[in-house]
């Protein structure tokens, strides 16, 4: 019993000390709880809204659904490319370009009856399609293109509508 007295007389000079000194550690521990439990709060909501919509019971299974739907999306886009690349290939050869010129090839006729229509696909192949109005008739004429080309002469006419057609 005499021990407990001789330590008690001491402690008893730092008794007030180490009340203080326990308090602060009470609010440090106080902040700290607080603060892990507001990053807790916030991690649990970012699991809530990465499992949301999901049938998934762990994040493993949602994980995996994840990886599912990612290999799903890469194959679907796969195959938007290879469709995307056939149509871009096949619309080289479907027209594209059109140019067309009215005029009046003759001086007793009235108005633009006459024309030149120059069609063609992406790489100048095509037609040119002149139509020459006259009071005896309509004669139309053909001549192929070929990189925005004729082998046959061109009248102004016809090359101003492939020019025009040339134009983007």
């Amino acid at each position: 019993m005499r021990d407990m007295t001789t330590f008690w007389r001491w402690l008893s000079p730092y008794i007030i000390p180490l009340e203080l000194l326990t308090l602060l550690l009470t609010i440090a521990l106080a902040v700290l709880v607080h603060r892990l439990w507001r990053q807790l709060n916030v991690v649990d909501e970012r699991y809530r809204a990465l499992v949301a919509g999901t049938q998934g019971d762990s994040l493993e299974e949602v994980l995996f659904q994840h990886l599912e739907n990612v290999r799903q999306a890469v194959t679907s886009a796969a195959e938007a490319e290879a469709i995307a690349r056939e149509v871009a290939a096949a619309s080289q050869w479907h027209l594209q370009h059109c140019g067309i010129v009215r005029f009046n090839p003759f001086a007793n006729t009235g108005g633009d009856q006459s024309f030149c229509i120059a069609l063609a696909d992406a790489t100048g192949r095509g037609v040119i399609i002149t139509s020459l109005h006259a009071r005896e008739g309509t004669r139309v004429y053909a001549k192929p293109l070929i990189n925005w080309e004729s082998p046959y002469p061109l009248t102004d006419e016809e090359k101003a509508a492939i020019q025009q057609a040339t134009r983007r």
